[in-house]
């Protein structure tokens, strides 16, 4: 073990500065392809994450080809457009008019999946919560993206899909778990707030509506 300190202020700032300036990018791509070793860090990062029971649930499917994303961005229009039928009235409008994916200009898309048999059929921390597998990848992803972030590159999470459908393209098992199709890519330009704000979609909720204190729904005494 080795001594536990707070950054300093600076180092602070940076670290902030990179949460509060994340974006889920999804039209400011640039085509250059990323280099290797970049691609590299941002794999480390994740694969730095959090796993309960040190299971490090995660795989990462680097994907270049443009065949493969194009069958890709296929299927994400195809169940796009079944999620557009979901809304009604203005806001199915609203919905169809919004830009939700990079698939096809982002010059690597990476499909992170789970493997919930990677550390057998018990797995500390993960016997009473077996979604803690899934949680796991999540931050992996989350590592990945603020490591993006630092590094100029954006990143768009799709989530509009039928797993089946992803799964057959890539050829995954069966029984591994698709949690996300990211697409990454240079950008120059981010927008200042999440675009689903910028556009009207939804507004960020103040924090202190989220914070309970010693049992659900007590403010503060």
């Amino acid at each position: 073990m080795s001594a536990a300190s707070g950054f300093s202020l600076a180092e602070r700032e940076v670290v902030y500065h990179a949460i509060m300036t994340r974006r889920d990018v999804r039209s400011q791509f640039l085509p250059d392809p990323l280099p290797d070793d970049v691609v590299a860090r941002l794999l480390t990062a994740a694969h730095h994450a959090p796993s309960v029971g040190f299971m490090q649930p995660w795989n990462f499917i680097l994907v270049k080809n443009p065949e493969v994303r194009a069958r890709v961005r296929d299927a994400f229009a195809k169940a796009n457009e079944e999620a557009a039928l979901m809304f009604d009235g203005e806001r199915r409008q609203a919905y169809r008019s919004l830009k939700l994916e990079g698939i096809a200009e982002a010059p690597l898309g990476i499909c992170v999946t789970c493997d919930p048999t990677r550390s057998g059929s018990v797995v500390l921390g993960r016997t009473h919560n077996p979604r803690m597998d899934s949680y796991s990848t999540v931050c992996a992803i989350q590592n990945l993206w603020l490591a993006a972030r630092a590094e100029g590159i954006g990143i768009g999470w799709v989530s509009i899909f039928r797993e089946g459908e992803l799964k057959t393209i890539l050829g995954i098992p069966d029984h591994i778990e698709v949690v996300a199709w990211l697409c990454a890519g240079f950008v120059d330009r981010l927008y200042d707030e999440p675009e689903l704000s910028v556009k009207g979609w939804r507004q960020r909720l103040p924090l202190d509506e989220l914070v309970f204190h010693d049992g659900w729904g007590r403010s503060e005494p």
